[in-house]
């Protein structure tokens, strides 16, 4: 008599499809932003830096430079809300690297590469999310700037514009963090490095205050500085309506940014994925 030895059964694997139209590609990623935005709905500390930061920031600056700079705090606040606008969303980008990090550590990108998902799509879907935190930002620093009695001359229009301008940049920053935190090795790195190149950018631009008194070798870094020419696009559009060269200048820096990182994110990211 003979004994049959039966080999163990192959676990069930879940093809990848050969090839996922674009369509396809798109509605995936729309999902994993939601994906995002339910995770911000069960731990909604998640959002503290985009909603009390730009209130204490305002208060704090305001309250503390506002006399010293502009001579009184109603006439600071057209040259500080602005500023802080473009801290508080430009930092605010830095949780995408942060974030893609631990979920990658965590093995939540192992499960999404054994479903049968277009391989971009979480990476997509995590960019996408993060939108709705620039957005929340942007609503809360324009409506604290106001309730302490800035009003902006640009009218709706002008304060729309100008926060599109800004959504725009941080989402365009956003692929060097997304990079950043495919490379990295943790998320603690990723918040270091970013917020060390980050926060002498902000400080050191015309965001809080008005660079002709600031010393000269300081003025040649703030006037070619990127984030000089979107706080001075901001303040023109939210406290003007104008549309000046800095918004062109501002807008070229932001497609450079995406040309030169979206492709080396991306590839990173599928090496991984």
């Amino acid at each position: 008599m003979t004994t049959a030895t039966l080999a163990p059964a192959p676990s069930p694997v879940t093809p990848r499809p050969a090839r996922i139209g674009l369509a396809t590609t798109v509605s995936q990623s729309v999902t994993m932003a939601y994906r995002g935005l339910l995770k911000v709905r069960h731990t909604p500390e998640q959002l503290i830096d985009v909603t009390f930061q730009p209130i204490i920031f305002t208060l704090m600056f305001t309250y503390l430079f506002g006399g010293a700079v502009s001579g009184s705090v109603a006439a600071y606040l057209p040259l500080i809300i602005p500023g802080i606008l473009a801290q508080t969303v430009i930092t605010a980008s830095v949780v995408t690297g942060v974030q893609l990090r631990e979920d990658m550590d965590k093995g939540v990108f192992d499960r999404f590469r054994s479903l049968p998902i277009a391989r971009i799509a979480p990476l997509a879907g995590a960019l996408l999310a993060d939108t709705v935190r620039y957005v929340v930002a942007t609503t809360i620093t324009f409506l604290t700037g106001i309730v302490m009695g800035w009003r902006p001359g640009g009218g709706f229009g002008g304060v729309v514009l100008a926060g599109l301008l800004v959504i725009v940049c941080a989402w365009a920053l956003s692929w060097i963090f997304a990079y950043i935190g495919v490379i990295a090795r943790s998320a603690t790195f990723v918040q270091g490095v970013s917020f060390m190149v980050l926060f002498p950018l902000t400080f050191l631009s015309n965001a809080f205050v008005e660079v002709d008194t600031l010393p000269g070798w300081m003025q040649a870094f703030v006037n070619v500085n990127p984030v000089s020419h979107l706080v001075s696009a901001v303040r023109t559009l939210a406290n003007e309506g104008l549309v000046t060269a800095d918004v062109g200048w501002t807008l070229l820096s932001a497609a450079v940014v995406v040309v030169i990182f979206a492709p080396i994110a991306v590839r990173a990211y599928l090496r991984k994925a």
